[in-house]
């Protein structure tokens, strides 16, 4: 090979790497690395796939250097490669281990293969380059909107560029009944930016309703400035909306602001959205009031809540049962997204006949458990009395103030409802016993008598069987609404105790018997 170290100047090279990188948005060094990496293939393809062959593309001159670079080594494992220490400094006396004698190559005269080969490695570099740069550009605007041109559609697929990248709207993330041809600009939210072996995924949609509530932001600068803030957004796309707005300076009405001139701003969301309607909601803290403004436009007559359960029940006037439910059910289950409470919706005439039922199975209960005739029975039922252990164990003073109540009656309906709760507990611990649920389960606090049978009835008869229950699984097995997903965590962690209980300590090993000879004084 030759000493002389080949260098020929090619100032065009750096006017290509200067083109390319300018056309495709990305740094002319990797253009020229994409460049060298050619070099170094076709001088591979010519001296040896063996050789440590390098290129180098001088960033001034746009000279082309070629060389063998040979390392130093105490072993030699690679004679192509390498070379030993003894050898290197024949070369050249002060060479160390480690270090890289360097033979430099004529040029190379690229034939078509050759040429062809180099010019795949360069494109593939530079496409590489080109998809690293679309995802540092885009991984951080996720969440942002986005306008761009459709450049094809595929399968349902709409393929968006955005001007330096390509994105995905998927048929799915397409508001329903919403065609695109070639040409057509688009704007949608990004979802999700992947970085892929084919290059960066883009992903794109006009359903979500963050891309409402972004839409909203741009038309409406209350918005945009932090004044109105969006509490909560729900959407069927393509056919309803509706969006929880609050406003942080009482001066401003944010529903008006978001509705705007006119109905102006609203609009050109509509617009957007391929004539969505879009209900705008006042936020309020309080649940009951914020359902009722989210069921809007039905008249709501009462709300009960059930917190615990995250569950609400409306009661609506018979004419705005249609209306509250919406069409296929709509509006109301728009209002359960924008809420995140369970909503029932009752007429009055539902809410009543349901409320008698209640209080006739009541009374009907009062008065067999307490051998009582129906107007004393009736009588508790209406102040609000709902089971045999409020009456058992209320002050005297409370059941006194029923009107037709002296001490004497109070005093007896008590002692009844007490006689009546000892007589079920008995036969309730009865059943138990028969059921073989053993005395430590009934121990844990928390597990009554009721629910101590359902679980022997259930197959829980141990604490090992308890302790191997979810608490989901023991709600189910409970009877209903007697106890609340925190007690069942409680009891059943009290369940598994005897599980992580420490192991007796064992007694301590005997000492050596020097130990004890110097303890006792001995010899």
């Amino acid at each position: 090979m030759s000493k002389t170290e080949a260098v020929h100047a090619r100032p065009e090279l750096l006017q290509v790497a200067e083109s390319v990188a300018r056309d495709k948005g990305i740094e002319r060094d990797e253009v020229l690395e994409a460049m060298e990496q050619a070099i170094q293939k076709a001088g591979r393809s010519k001296y040896g796939h063996e050789h440590d062959i390098r290129a180098d593309i001088d960033r001034t001159t746009g000279s082309i250097s070629l060389a063998r670079y040979l390392e130093v080594a105490e072993d030699v494992e690679n004679e192509a490669t390498q070379l030993t220490l003894e050898e290197a400094r024949r070369r050249k006396a002060d060479a160390q281990v480690g270090d890289f004698l360097i033979d430099p190559l004529p040029p190379i005269d690229f034939g078509r293969i050759a040429a062809q080969t180099a010019k795949q490695v360069i494109v593939q570099r530079v496409r590489d380059a080109e998809r690293k740069r679309q995802y540092e550009e885009f991984k951080d605007r996720i969440g942002e909107i986005v306008n761009g041109l459709v450049k094809r559609v595929e399968f349902g697929n709409v393929i968006v560029d955005l001007g330096r990248a390509e994105a995905l709207l998927r048929r799915d993330e397409a508001i329903p009944r919403e065609h695109f041809s070639n040409g057509d600009r688009v704007r949608s939210y990004i979802v999700d930016v992947r970085e892929e072996a084919r290059g960066p995924q883009i992903f794109l949609s006009r359903t979500r309703p963050e891309f409402m509530a972004r839409l909203f932001a741009q038309e409406v600068p209350e918005i945009y400035d932090g004044i109105i803030e969006m509490k909560s957004v729900a959407r069927d796309p393509g056919s309803r909306a509706k969006i929880a707005v609050l406003s942080h300076d009482s001066g401003i009405d944010p529903v008006g602001a978001c509705v705007g001139m006119r109905g102006s701003r609203v609009q050109a969301v509509v617009g957007e959205l391929q004539g969505e309607k879009i209900d705008i909601i006042q936020w309020s803290p309080d649940p009951a009031t914020f359902i009722v403004n989210a069921l809007a436009p039905a008249e709501v007559a009462k709300v009960v809540l059930d917190e615990e359960a995250n569950r609400i029940e409306v009661v609506v006037p018979d004419d705005q049962l249609s209306l509250a439910i919406g069409r296929r059910g709509q509006n109301v289950r728009l209002a359960s997204q924008l809420t995140g409470w369970d909503i029932d919706i009752l007429t009055e005439a539902e809410e009543s006949e349901r409320r008698n039922e209640e209080f006739n199975a009541l009374s009907e209960m009062f008065a067999e458990a307490l051998d009582v005739d129906d107007v004393i029975a009736h009588l508790l039922v209406t102040e609000g009395f709902s089971s045999i252990e409020e009456v058992a164990f209320v002050p005297v003073d409370d059941l006194v103030d029923i009107e037709g109540f002296d001490a004497e009656v109070a005093e007896e309906l008590r002692e009844r409802a007490r006689a009546h709760l000892a007589m079920r507990e008995e036969e309730l611990t009865r059943r138990r016993r028969e059921l073989e649920v053993g005395d430590d389960l009934a121990s844990i606090e928390g597990l009554g008598a009721a629910a101590l049978v359902a679980l022997g009835e259930a197959g829980v008869k141990t604490l090992d069987d308890l302790a191997d229950l979810a608490s989901d699984e023991l709600l189910e097995i409970v009877p209903k609404n007697t106890m609340t997903e925190d007690a069942a965590n409680r009891i059943i962690m009290a369940a598994r105790a005897h599980w992580f209980e420490d192991e007796e300590e064992t007694p301590a090993a005997a000492a050596p018997a020097d130990e004890v000879a110097d303890a006792t004084g001995g010899t």
